[in-house]
């Protein structure tokens, strides 16, 4: 194990970090404990974290490599920065709560080493329980918008049409080409986005490993799933501490939902047309107008479902308009 290599290291790991400093040392000490042979440096990219995560890192681990930004760019454009600085020969998308398991990041290297026709790889991820999370999915499509708003995928998991979007209906422990896979860890071959061109900084978050791994297909490479390359995400920590988050009837969340929204839109306008983004909007929109009216009356439980998904619709319209009908994004930080 090497974490400063004179030559061309194995895997450069960029880790974006935003308000998870412990979380980030323990990611860090697990990446370096369970790096095997692999040579590999860190890059750590700092997106104007308010709880001295930038500190603790320059003190407990001077050999990474440390990107303060001062402000907040996002998923995509942080790791942009990262990628300025790597010299491996993989790039690791690691994300601040993800911990390697042992053998994860050998096996990866030593599968994409073996298959130059794979472009970007993927872990089997998993909770601190060791419960399954959706690693490998299929592209966002309005067939699976509706399975999904609808509630028919998480109904009917085990069907290989309603259950698609998550391939809920498959194996885990088979390995796969798949559409995409969560940038929670992700291992990609550094000269191919040389050809291709990095994240697309027009998503902020949300999509933008969508859009990477649609860009790396069309390029004629495959996105790989390796049940064996395990990793344990926790999820969601970095917007938990969003402390100016939107409390709305549309969930706790508001602000996140905005976002996801937005950067749906900015996808579907990119790689479906006007026509597209509209329609996704439209999908969404009616179905919580359905769900609205269908919740009319006293009845607090259904008022609470009704106020929820009228917030929704609105959120739906503000985003429409603040990315134009998908065709521009708003200027960071949104």
């Amino acid at each position: 194990m090497s974490m400063s290599d004179p030559t061309t290291p194995d895997v450069s790991v960029v880790i974006v970090s935003f308000n998870t400093r412990d979380l980030l040392v323990d990611c860090i000490e697990t990446l370096i404990a369970e790096a095997g042979a692999v040579s590999y440096e860190i890059i750590v990219v700092d997106n104007a974290s308010r709880d001295g995560s930038a500190d603790r890192i320059a003190e407990r681990f001077p050999q990474a490599t440390l990107i303060r930004s001062a402000t907040n760019l996002g998923f995509a454009a942080a790791n942009n920065l990262g990628f300025e600085s790597a010299r491996g020969r993989y790039l690791v998308l690691l994300n601040s709560d993800a911990f390697l398991e042992p053998g994860a990041l050998e096996r990866a290297v030593r599968y994409m080493d073996a298959d130059p026709g794979i472009g970007l790889g993927g872990a089997r991820l998993i909770g601190r329980d060791g419960e399954w999370q959706p690693s490998a999915r299929m592209f966002p499509s309005l067939l699976i918008e509706l399975l999904t708003l609808s509630g028919l995928a998480a109904r009917f998991p085990h069907s290989r049409f309603f259950g698609r979007f998550d391939r809920t209906w498959a194996d885990p422990m088979e390995p796969a080409d798949v559409d995409w896979v969560p940038g929670a860890f992700s291992i990609i071959r550094r000269d191919l986005l040389a050809r291709i061109g990095d994240f697309d900084e027009a998503f902020f978050l949300y999509y933008e490993e969508v859009d990477l791994c649609r860009r790396i297909r069309a390029a004629g490479l495959r996105i790989r799933y390796w049940p064996d390359v395990v990793v344990v995400h926790i999820g969601g920590e970095s917007s938990r501490t969003h402390g100016d988050l939107d409390m709305s009837a549309a969930g706790k969340g508001a602000q996140l939902t905005l976002w996801r929204m937005r950067s749906g839109l900015l996808y579907y306008r990119k790689h479906h047309g006007w026509l597209g983004a509209w329609a996704v909007r439209q999908l969404e929109a009616s179905w919580h107008r359905v769900r609205a009216w269908r919740n009319r009356g006293d009845d607090p439980q259904r008022g609470a479902k009704r106020a929820e998904s009228s917030a929704i619709v609105a959120l739906l319209d503000r985003a429409w308009r603040e990315t134009a009908g998908g065709r521009r994004s708003p200027s960071r930080p949104w």
